[in-house]
């Protein structure tokens, strides 16, 4: 085995983007021509205000950053030379962003978004705020500090690089104020079930009764399950057994060699399948209420077509997904990610450093959604101003993702994201064409109105495809994680539901008869699963059934970490 891989020189298949760019370039050139003078004509008029301002008038400026912009949100910003780079910036970035738009409407979606996407990663890198001598705040602090800004972040790179084993992998938080199990993850428990694949976790009772069907959570094994429990006050595991439920939740192992050889066939059967059995024989019930977080409910709706090809069309009380794509016909940014050659690269890689992808790779291009957020902010703040990121609980767990099985991860790329497989009847594990319409328990499906990576009209078309005659669909605020993790207490953002039952084919007419609800869609969720949640019964602890306890929460899978926390 190559401890390196095979040497690629485009892993992105970025060669054929940036062809496509020139091909666009050329077949437009009046478009082109009138967009460059368009720029030009802003740009002397930018010059003009400077001019004046520079003479002590008073000067509305062209552009101003967009709401959630925090890369000018410094004062320094707004003194004379800083502002006019800063603008010049924003009208470039603007002016780059439309053009696009305007000559590659006749491109295929997905080469349209990665042209795009790249196009933006480009001038998001360009930022004045990315550099020490364009960015008004970090020179200040050079001034202030004899440069020891500069060593300090220097030192804090080198480090930085040093744990990412030669590649950036730049601290977003303050690693040190965060211990497993002690300030996150730490909702009391036991383990009562384990295979290679995973752990099943069993949660303390906190209610003197709780409702006679268990709730299991499939988390997507992409990262680590206790994104639903980083600490009490916003632990979706805390609330849920405050309401009275017995809850349990899946831990996936962080697989490496060992487990290479592991296929999505074996997610399905030893995660999905072999814990909603442990959540049975641990409880005496069956038919638990199930649910699925991202591609752990797809895993889930999988789970259940496998089941009803057998004729189990009722294999759970309930199924509940959590901003989950089935449908990938559209499946949003990260599609420019996936394409056969990148796919081809990726495989190649996997089996190169001992079949699997390492956690950090797909950190990466999570990180690359909002790249001025998840690296540019942190680029400036640790090695331009040379300070520690601060101690937020969520950039701990996004710190810490889980590798991937190459079997696993190929199938799940190839016959989701590029071929779109599971809603057209393609799909084969275990034996048996996924069907979706033969799913016909209760579903309950929230999706998250900015999330960028299962969006709001993938996660609608997949409510579609489902058989189920009782369907429910929520519409959160936020994205993908801070659209799912929104506690009631925070009294934060807010949700949409339907007036009716009625589930229109698009999006757009659902939302039309809607209303807005003030804060977390928990509570609205919540009222949904008591009614399925069967009578009350006195509270059942981890080990009363026919699964003992193998120690305590949150277990061993957990804590394995794919790069050093520290």
């Amino acid at each position: 085995m190559d401890p390196e891989g095979p040497v690629q020189m485009d892993p992105l298949n970025l060669g054929d983007t940036f062809k496509t760019f020139v091909t666009l370039m050329q077949e437009h050139p009046h478009e082109i021509a009138n967009a460059q003078y368009q720029l030009f004509s802003q740009y002397q008029e930018l010059c003009q205000n400077m001019m004046a301002r520079m003479n002590g008038e008073q000067v509305e400026p062209l552009i101003t950053p967009e709401r959630g912009d925090r890369r000018f949100k410094d004062e320094g910003w707004n003194h004379d030379i800083f502002d006019f780079m800063k603008q010049a910036y924003l009208i470039t970035a603007k002016w780059a962003d439309a053009t696009l738009k305007d000559i590659d409407g006749k491109l295929p979606v997905r080469d349209k978004r990665k042209v795009e996407f790249y196009a933006k990663q480009f001038m998001d890198a360009l930022a004045p705020s990315n550099f020490m001598l364009t960015n008004p705040q970090v020179l200040r602090e050079f001034m202030a500090t004899s440069g020891d800004n500069i060593v300090r972040g220097l030192e804090q790179m080198a480090h930085d690089i040093e744990r990412g084993k030669g590649k950036f992998n730049i601290k977003q938080t303050n690693t040190e104020a965060f211990e497993i199990g002690r300030n996150i993850a730490a909702t009391k428990g036991s383990v009562v079930y384990r295979n290679d694949l995973c752990e099943l976790l069993q949660y303390d009772p906190t209610t003197e009764e709780v409702y006679e069907k268990p709730i299991l959570i499939i988390p997507p094994w992409i990262n680590k399950y206790y994104i639903l429990d980083l600490q009490e006050h916003n632990s979706m595991v805390k609330w849920l057994t405050d309401q009275g439920h017995t809850v349990f939740m899946v831990s996936w192992n962080n697989p490496d060699e060992r487990l290479a050889h592991k296929t999505f066939d074996d997610y399905m059967v030893e995660g999905a399948m072999a814990t909603i059995a442990a959540v049975e024989a641990a409880t005496g019930v069956k038919k638990p209420n199930v649910v699925g977080y991202c591609i752990g409910g797809t895993m889930l709706a999988c789970a259940l077509s496998w089941w009803a090809t057998k004729g189990n069309t009722k294999p759970v009380e309930s199924a509940t997904f959590l901003t989950t794509t089935l449908d990938f016909s559209d499946p949003g940014d990260l599609s420019v990610f996936v394409d056969e050659t990148q796919l081809h690269n990726m495989e190649q890689s996997m089996e190169a450093h001992g079949g699997f992808l390492e956690g950090s790779e797909m950190a990466t291009a999570f990180s690359m959604l909002r790249a001025n957020d998840m690296i540019w902010s942190f680029v400036v703040n640790n090695y331009l101003l040379g300070k520690e990121p601060m101690a937020f609980d969520l950039l701990y767990w996004n710190s810490d993702p889980t590798r991937m099985p190459v079997k696993m991860h190929s199938f799940y790329l190839r016959h989701c994201y590029l071929q779109n497989d599971l809603p057209n009847k393609r799909m084969v594990l275990g034996g048996e064409i996924m069907d979706l319409a033969n799913i016909t328990v209760p579903v309950f499906m929230q999706a998250a109105r900015e999330d960028h990576i299962a969006t709001f009209d993938a996660v609608y078309k997949s409510l579609h495809h489902l058989g189920s005659r009782s369907k429910k669909f929520v519409l959160a605020a936020s994205g993908h994680v801070a659209g799912v993790v929104n506690p009631p207490s925070a009294q934060k953002y807010s949700h949409w539901v339907a007036n009716s039952t009625a589930l229109p084919e698009s999006k757009e007419k659902w939302l039309e008869n809607t209303k807005e609800l003030k804060g977390s869609w928990w509570p609205t969720w919540n009222d949904w699963l008591i009614k399925k949640a069967g009578k009350k019964i006195p509270a059942r602890k981890p080990g009363d059934g026919q699964l003992k306890v193998l120690e305590p929460a949150p277990g061993s899978y957990v804590r394995k970490h794919s790069v050093p926390m520290n």
